[in-house]
């Protein structure tokens, strides 16, 4: 059934900054999943927006997508995370303050976090307090994951999510807090958005459940505001039902019309432009 056609024009409203360049390799994929939710989406080079050539408050969201930025060759997302500290700090809270919303997938999680942007406690964007670090069993690992919501996250993007399987692909995800009194706000705050779970449901820090070892399964955050968001996990890489691996092998009765990874893209579209959950 189609959908309303105020709704179409208030998601069509919704202009999303999609980085790319300098070692990002998901800009693409990123930028059709929100066209595919009925936003405007643009790609825009990091260096044009350091330039000046774009203004992040021009934008409703901000996409931080998967890749190797800069080769990860201090370390993933440390050289992308440095050039927006130090060139567009200011930018950066404008944006948020103003009510901007930010997703990072993988290489774009480990950027946010880097930053500072996640977990953002008490506005303060440029303070890490938190690392992604290799996995606890070294090397690059390709998988698909099972991960759950929190239904009582702040997380604007996880709304209404319950459990579902994404791709997952990285060789740095293993979430350590600073310490424990940050460890304790993220769970005293419900800023855990998502977490790895096993095959009946509960969080995991076991592999393969969990890739990366990350203490009590963490698979992604959210800032207090529920914004701004980041996992490791790949949304953007399942799209169609056509991209699971067992698509073809136990077809249920009523096919799902797209991949489990569109919900969160639209989530986000849905929150900047003003659209109750389930409107």
């Amino acid at each position: 059934m189609p959908e309303p056609a105020d709704l179409a024009s208030r998601r069509r409203d919704v202009r999303v900054l999609v980085l790319s360049g300098l070692g990002l390799n998901c800009e693409v994929e990123t930028a059709e999943a929100f066209r595919m939710v009925g936003a405007t989406a643009e790609l825009v080079h990091l260096l044009d927006l350091l330039d000046g050539r774009h203004r992040l408050t021009d934008y409703a969201i901000v996409a931080f997508p998967g890749g190797f930025a800069f080769g990860d060759h201090l370390g993933a997302g440390f050289v992308f995370a440095n050039k927006i500290r130090w060139q567009l700090y200011d930018q950066f809270v404008d944006f948020v303050e103003g009510g901007g919303l930010a997703l990072g997938i993988c290489n774009g999680f480990q950027t946010m976090v880097r930053l500072g942007m996640l977990p953002g406690f008490d506005g303060d964007y440029r303070t890490p307090r938190a690392t992604l670090a290799p996995n606890q069993r070294l090397g690059y690992w390709d998988t698909w994951v099972r991960i759950e919501a929190d239904p009582e996250s702040p997380c604007v993007w996880t709304r209404g999510l319950d459990t579902l399987e994404l791709p997952s692909r990285h060789g740095e995800g293993r979430f350590l807090p600073a310490d424990e009194q940050v460890r304790e706000r993220l769970e005293r705050d419900r800023l855990v958005a998502i977490r790895y779970v096993d095959a009946d449901g509960r969080p995991t820090e076991e592999w393969p459940a969990n890739p990366n070892g990350s203490p009590g399964g963490v698979a992604g955050i959210c800032d207090p505001s529920g914004r701004l968001f980041g996992l490791m996990p790949h949304p953007d890489a399942f799209l169609y039902p056509f991209q699971h691996p067992q698509a073809f092998r136990n077809q249920p009765s009523a096919e799902p019309s797209e991949g489990a990874g569109l919900a969160i893209f639209r989530n986000g579209v849905d929150s900047a432009a003003g659209i109750a959950p389930g409107g």
